[in-house]
């Protein structure tokens, strides 16, 4: 077989050509490995390392929204009662990988299911109404804040079926509560409010609150069903709000419809009123008074010792003399300033006897006129405590 010189020439060049493009190959990988790295495939470059932490995920999905009532995903005329709804997907920047389906019961709320679609629900009591929420979650475990709560009532499907044996017992929920009101208490230290008792066929026996949380409604409370209905949470950030719902629930563990969500302030509470401490007050001067009186006709002199039996030194001092009426009638005294009114003497000390230190005595003493019957005094007070009186 003979090959052409054209033919041959045609070979020889593919060959030179495919032999230059691999060296290039070779010297690309080399010097410039980075760059060569750089341009492999997408579903290469999966199996290039990442370093550790780097690109770690924090967010969590958007909040589900939309939560309506579905239709029951089961064959119609079940005896088993089936709460069912439905939502709007979140969004996730590396995507939603489940959604938590949570369902209230006594104890609070408990996960109900999972799924990865925004639809979901759990068999339970025919005819009995469910309170649930909805959260999402992406793969690196972060949680969604909770959807808003709703209340569906389990059934067995779209088609009539016959009316199921009721159980016995009471089976009937409280009603809503209603008119939750913010800050009862203006003096407290946190969030407070209040609301309007619900009804019952038999009785309300307590009413559970349940704050929101990052990834929940957390049970934060039970307030007995009697007298002011009022809760209060302490230990919250000033100035921040936090949102509540109110569940009544009766003796057989029937739970009423949440309250609608009610928005209150953590507040300061009001400043507490200074209070001025009473003094406590200075014990009176303990003292004793011996009284010695020399008269004549119409006239009388007195010898008065004030001592101090106390154990504190006395500074400054007044002494009254109490005479039943009339008294006699004060003339001049001596080593005190003496002055009258009525049948009560009152003598005021002086700069160089004001002081009486504890277990000292001073003298004192007046003249006076009187008449008729002389009458001893009646008693004696020095600086307002009354002194024993030795006659």
């Amino acid at each position: 077989m003979h090959i052409g010189r054209r033919a041959v020439g045609t070979v020889l060049l593919t060959f030179g050509l495919f032999t230059l493009a691999l060296l290039v190959a070779v010297l690309a990988v080399g010097p410039a490995g980075e760059a060569a790295l750089a341009a492999v495939p997408a579903r290469d470059a999966a199996h290039v390392a990442v370093p550790a932490g780097a690109g770690a995920d924090t967010i969590p999905p958007t909040r589900p929204g939309g939560t309506r009532p579905c239709p029951v995903p089961m064959a119609p005329n079940n005896p088993v009662g089936y709460a069912s709804i439905c939502w709007n997907a979140s969004t996730d920047e590396n995507g939603v990988v489940a959604y938590d389906l949570y369902r209230l019961e006594v104890d609070g709320f408990v996960r109900a299911t999972t799924t990865t679609g925004t639809i979901g629900g759990f068999s339970g009591e025919l005819n009995r109404a469910y309170t649930m929420y909805v959260v999402a979650r992406d793969a690196a475990g972060n949680v969604s804040p909770p959807s808003s709560l709703i209340t569906v009532t389990a059934s067995v499907g779209m088609t009539p079926s016959a009316s199921p044996t009721p159980l016995p017992g009471d089976r009937t929920p409280p009603s809503k509560p209603t008119g939750l009101q913010d800050a009862c208490l203006q003096d407290y230290r946190g969030a407070t409010f209040c609301w309007q008792p619900s009804t019952d066929n038999v009785a309300v026996t307590a009413y559970d609150v349940y704050r929101e949380s990052l990834t929940g409604y957390t049970k934060v409370g039970t307030v007995a069903a009697s007298g002011f209905l009022n809760f209060a949470e302490s230990g919250l950030v000033t100035g921040l709000r936090y949102t509540y719902v109110v569940v009544a629930r009766d003796a057989a563990g029937n739970l009423s419809v949440p309250s609608d969500p009610l928005s209150a302030l953590a507040r300061g509470g009001l400043p507490s009123p200074t209070i001025t401490p009473t003094p406590t007050p200075t014990p009176g001067p303990s003292c004793e008074v011996s009284y010695q009186v020399t008269s004549w006709g119409s006239g009388l002199s007195t010898h008065i010792t004030v001592r101090n039996t106390g154990a504190a030194p006395i500074d400054g001092w007044t002494l009254t003399i109490d005479y039943p009426p009339p008294g006699p009638r004060l003339a001049s005294g001596w080593s005190a300033g003496w002055s009258q009114n009525g049948s009560r003497l009152t003598a005021v000390s002086k700069p160089w006897n004001s002081a009486i230190p504890a277990g000292s005595q001073i003298q004192i003493g007046f003249v006076a006129s009187y008449s008729g019957v002389l009458s001893a005094p009646a008693g004696f007070t020095l600086n307002g405590t009354s002194c024993a009186f030795t006659g």
